[in-house]
């Protein structure tokens, strides 16, 4: 397991994970397909905010049990609580510092058609 940190554009929000980075994923959800970010899940006792709490804004949308959280300074999208799984995140990994996804298996997951 490694340990890395991330933030949003602006450094506003800090954040920590730990994870050996079993696999990456994409979506095909209607806020997904726009935001176009590469996520990696880690459980929540594997996550840390580090700084930011009061720059993190949130939107919820269909169902209201996904927690997708954004910068409010620089709007830029760092991580969220999973739908399907509430006690993991999904973090983008183009928000994690000197980090290359290059040669992690990614895998597409379907969540347009997600009831």
């Amino acid at each position: 397991m490694e340990r890395h940190t991330g933030s949003c554009h602006c450094g506003a929000i800090r954040f920590a994970i730990t994870t050996d980075f079993p696999e990456l994923t994409t979506c095909d959800c209607s806020i997904c397909r726009r935001k176009n970010a590469l996520m990696v899940k880690v459980p929540e006792d594997r996550f840390e905010l580090l700084d930011g709490d009061e720059a993190l804004t949130e939107y919820q949308f269909h169902t209201h049990t996904a927690r997708h959280f954004f910068c409010r300074v620089c709007g830029i999208y760092p991580f969220h609580r999973k739908r399907v799984t509430p006690d993991f995140f999904g973090v983008n990994v183009f928000c994690l510092d000197d980090f290359d996804p290059a040669g992690i298996p990614i895998r597409a997951t379907i969540g347009k058609d997600m009831e």
